[in-house]
């Protein structure tokens, strides 16, 4: 399997970020030795000492496509469940400075934690809350409706320059009010008003 993410899908982090929207998606992969299940805690690096969380809602692709139109695209995706994206921002920075991959800030081991995945046919995907804590106290809540670039759309998209197989998994982006972690902390990720991922920093 895949992991396919999309950057800067909402106007508010983009700012937070001061980066430009750039019309169309961001789009990175995390290797799937970045995925973190089961509610296991995050080791903390020591190669940076930098890492934000980055909450975002998870789309689990159900079978096999690609080119698939945009009228299509919500057949190839039956489930859906939360993660954190796990970025080393210093390692990004210098990336970004000098017009290099991202990879090593986003990709690395234990990098991407994320919750079981629920049928999507429970919620509006289209009016969707969705929030993470940091020891009891939000720090960031989103809705769906505020993304740039919409699931059906990202579906689509995607499909067009990779094949989309049964198992891989879209990170579609956060929303404003991401942060440092720090040793110690747990964090928690809502989709509505259930817990859905818990993660402590060691």
């Amino acid at each position: 399997m895949k992991i396919l993410a999309i950057g800067r899908n909402y106007a508010e982090h983009i700012k937070e970020l001061n980066n430009e929207s750039s019309g169309e998606p961001v789009v990175f992969m995390k290797p799937d030795t970045a995925l973190l299940k089961n509610n296991d805690p995050f080791y903390y690096p020591d190669f940076t000492n930098d890492i934000h969380f980055e909450v975002e809602i998870l789309l689990k692709i159900a079978k096999e496509g690609k080119y698939i139109q945009e009228k299509f695209a919500h057949k190839y995706y039956e489930e859906i469940g939360i993660g954190i994206d796990f970025t080393a921002r210093d390692l990004q920075q210098k990336a970004k400075e000098k017009g290099l991959p991202w990879l090593l800030a986003k990709g690395f081991n234990g990098s991407a934690p994320i919750s079981e995945f629920v049928p999507k046919d429970q919620f509006d995907l289209g009016d969707l809350n969705f929030s993470l804590k940091v020891d009891e106290q939000i720090r960031q809540q989103g809705n769906t409706s505020m993304m740039l670039f919409k699931f059906d759309f990202l579906v689509s998209y995607l499909s067009k320059y990779f094949t989309l197989k049964k198992g891989d998994i879209i990170f579609t982006g956060t929303p404003k009010g991401v942060g440092a972690i720090e040793k110690g902390e747990v964090l928690t990720a809502y989709i509505e008003d259930k817990k859905m991922l818990e993660c402590e920093i060691k």
